[in-house]
């Protein structure tokens, strides 16, 4: 994780920086399965209520190389602005960036029905409305790429750490144990 690259939304008159966001990190997410599986790491450095305009490559400068050649932002480089590769700053902390997935209440029942645990009738009763969690983190919203619904991505940057941790990214660029460097 010695390299980065920033990739910044530009604003739009017709389209929102959310819509625009999550329209990169879709792009981003399936470019990541294709060309550089675990080896690339993302953050978003202007996250507050909502992950801001800019999503933060990590990697190698190798691995950035490789998903930077492979022309990832096609159809979207008049939306975004992104740097060059650009080496970790030597004073950067680090921290996690991970998924923070809440059960819901649906799941909950369904997978209490399909084991055979409840009936549908004492699911309903049993696991009430009132057990949904609501995550209060900015996130991404996507379309599923196993089977095509739309599902939010909550993203949650942990505290900041004097050394790195090393550990694999998911294909959302994502870990709950390897650590980005933060600057």
């Amino acid at each position: 994780m010695d390299y980065y690259q920033d990739i910044t939304v530009l604003p739009d008159p017709e389209f929102n920086e959310t819509v625009l966001m999550n329209a990169v990190y879709a792009k981003l997410h399936r470019a990541i399965c294709q060309f550089a599986p675990s080896k690339i790491g993302v953050s978003f450095p202007a996250v507050g209520k909502t992950l801001g305009n800019t999503i933060r490559l990590h990697g190698t400068e190798a691995s950035l190389e490789l998903l930077d050649t492979q022309k990832w932002r096609q159809g979207l480089q008049d939306y975004t602005l992104a740097t060059e590769l650009l080496p970790v700053p030597a004073n950067a902390k680090f921290r996690t960036v991970k998924r923070v997935q809440a059960k819901s209440v649906h799941n909950k029942r369904k997978r209490s029905v399909a084991k055979g645990w409840l009936t549908e009738v004492q699911a309903q009763e049993k696991i009430p409305d009132t057990q949904f969690k609501v995550l209060k983190l900015p996130y991404a919203q996507l379309k599923s790429l196993s089977n095509g619904n739309i599902m939010r991505v909550y993203i949650q940057h942990g505290e900041l750490q004097e050394c790195p941790a090393v550990g694999e990214f998911n294909s959302y660029g994502l870990s709950p144990t390897a650590t980005i460097p933060w600057f």
